[in-house]
């Protein structure tokens, strides 16, 4: 796994849906702490938003404007899938991209749809969730979701873990700079595995 080769996919993390959301703060607070790790190593990221008229845009506590360039653009949608025409011609024009990784609501909804959708594609990417960085309205529809994505050979996996894969060698220059990301964030990792993986 290589950050110049992974894409990160956020779902749906929209300000209509906080107060609905198990977990929302701690759902925003992973993707948060991943869009730091991800500024760090150079991961593009790919936004989405459901039907954003009614539901409003991306939560504003979301800190897209912290990446720059690499937030490559939100598209809006009514497909519960995120692999819309326009996001698939977004992710089919980066031909470098090989492993995506997804975040966001709902786990059993959007989530799954579109991780179903990359392993089910003709040239299927490498697909991993992160189950601190999911939720749903019902929690008990989160453990349901993600059994559902592993057995379709999605990886299921932490923030963390994925971000010490990402960078994989303490020699790497990014290494100062990705330690401190994890440890400033260590009592959000800690808060947020609770919550959102106490119940799997």
């Amino acid at each position: 796994m290589r950050p110049s080769s992974t894409l990160f996919l956020l779902c749906d993390l929209q300000e209509r849906f906080k107060d609905a959301i198990y977990g929302f703060e701690h759902v925003v607070a992973t993707t948060n702490k991943i869009f730091k790790v991800a500024k760090v190593l150079g991961c593009e990221v790919l936004v989405t938003t459901q039907k954003a008229k009614s539901l409003g845009q991306t939560e504003p506590s979301v800190d897209l404007a912290s990446l720059g360039d690499l937030h490559i653009g939100t598209f809006d949608k009514t497909l519960f899938s995120m692999l819309t025409p326009d996001v698939l011609a977004a992710i089919e024009s980066r031909p470098h991209v090989e492993s995506i990784v997804l975040l966001g609501i709902e786990s059993h909804i959007c989530v799954l749809q579109t991780a179903l959708g990359l392993v089910s594609l003709p040239k299927p990417y490498k697909t991993y969730v992160l189950a601190d960085g999911v939720s749903s309205c019902n929690p008990a529809e989160v453990p349901l979701a993600l059994a559902q994505m592993r057995a379709a050979g999605v990886i299921v996996t932490s923030s963390e873990s994925l971000a010490f894969q990402l960078l994989g060698d303490a020699s790497k220059p990014e290494f100062k700079a990705f330690s401190g990301v994890i440890k400033a964030e260590k009592e959000v990792t800690a808060k947020a595995v609770d919550v959102l993986l106490g119940r799997l």
